[in-house]
């Protein structure tokens, strides 16, 4: 029975040993069979409605709300989010939600926040973006701007403020090729758009940040910013393979805010800390549209992020071989140590 069971294990042994080396080499010569691989639109709002389902109750949409609530100033992109899951589930809302939008939204209130705002956007917050409608510019003005204060600080050896320099560059270049190809770099300008009001409003995520100005290091030619004059002197600025990774988050977070609007990409952005979020948040937002928020506010941004990726069929076969290897691996060494301690009393009891 013991040399049966031993047999049985080996046999399993060698056939999850098996299936972990085929998938293994799979994926290593095919480029296409990626471990993780992205869910499709459908998939993604199938996923998160479930999501939704199971962690928007009642209890959790009134801590949500009232929490927002309590802040100061009050943030009516995520309460709106919220306030909307609630009502479709036929929730009534919190006290002093009526009051609130009331007071925050009321023309006396609003009258000298707006007037700040349009004035200077680091006085905006997002509820005053939301309910004055305050302008997005995407207008090259701010880009051009932004280079030739960049070559008068280089010039008179002051701190460049390397962020607002990339920005600049990437728009006056995604602004030229809107011209060429007749909008098609809409959302990269967008982007550099939504990166610029975000940090003027202390929304851009540290981490972010530090990973942008660090793109532009080597993606400016330093040596070349006095000699800027206007648009036309940018694309000497440009190298263009450092500057790529750059111009393809912040072509993401356009496509987030084409998704959403400008004032719920504001909002979302704090959840972005690099690229893999810049991508995986353009996706999700893409599938549902004006849900983002509602869900980011609910399910957290790692519960939403990972909606939109699975593990594909070929990278399960890999874990399930290599599980099965493993516990197999495992008895038999078990069913050893067992027989070597058994023989090891039997011969002290002789």
């Amino acid at each position: 029975m013991k040399r049966l069971t031993r047999f049985f294990l080996l046999l399993m042994f060698a056939g999850s040993l098996s299936m972990t080396l085929r998938s293994g080499l799979q994926i290593a010569q095919n480029p296409a069979l990626t471990p993780i691989i992205d869910r499709t639109a459908a998939e993604i709002e199938a996923l998160t409605d479930r999501m939704m389902a199971r962690t928007a109750t009642p209890e959790r949409l009134d801590t949500l709300i009232s929490v927002r609530l309590a802040e100061v100033p009050r943030n009516w992109v995520s309460l709106q989010a919220l306030a909307e899951v609630a009502i479709e589930q036929g929730h009534p809302l919190p006290a002093g939600y009526a009051e609130a939008w009331e007071e925050d939204s009321g023309i006396l209130a609003l009258s000298g926040d707006c007037l700040s705002c349009l004035w200077d956007i680091s006085t905006c917050t997002l509820s005053t973006a939301l309910v004055c409608k305050a302008p997005i510019l995407l207008t090259p003005v701010e880009d051009v701007r932004g280079v030739v204060k960049a070559g008068a600080d280089y010039s008179m050896g002051q701190p460049i403020d390397q962020l607002d320099l990339g920005l600049s560059v990437i728009g006056l270049g995604a602004t030229a090729a809107i011209v060429a190809s007749g909008g098609t770099s809409m959302t990269l300008k967008a982007g550099t758009a939504t990166i610029r009001l975000a940090r003027g409003m202390g929304r851009l995520s540290p981490a972010l940040a530090a990973r942008l100005a660090n793109g532009m290091t080597d993606g400016i030619r330093w040596a070349d910013l006095p000699k800027v004059r206007g648009a036309d002197d940018v694309v000497a600025l440009v190298r263009t393979d450092a500057l790529r990774p750059v111009a393809e988050t912040a072509s993401d977070l356009g496509r987030v805010a084409d998704a959403t609007g400008p004032v719920p990409a504001l909002h979302l952005l704090p959840l972005v800390d690099d690229a893999v979020d810049a991508r995986r948040l353009a996706r999700a937002s893409e599938a549902l549209g004006a849900k983002t928020v509602s869900r980011a506010e609910v399910l957290g941004k790692s519960r939403l992020l990972r909606a939109t990726i699975r593990i594909s069929d070929t990278a399960i076969g890999l874990i399930v071989g290599l599980v099965g290897a493993l516990i197999s691996l495992a008895l038999i060494l078990a069913g050893m140590v067992q027989t070597a301690l058994i023989r090891a009393l039997r011969a002290r009891v002789t």
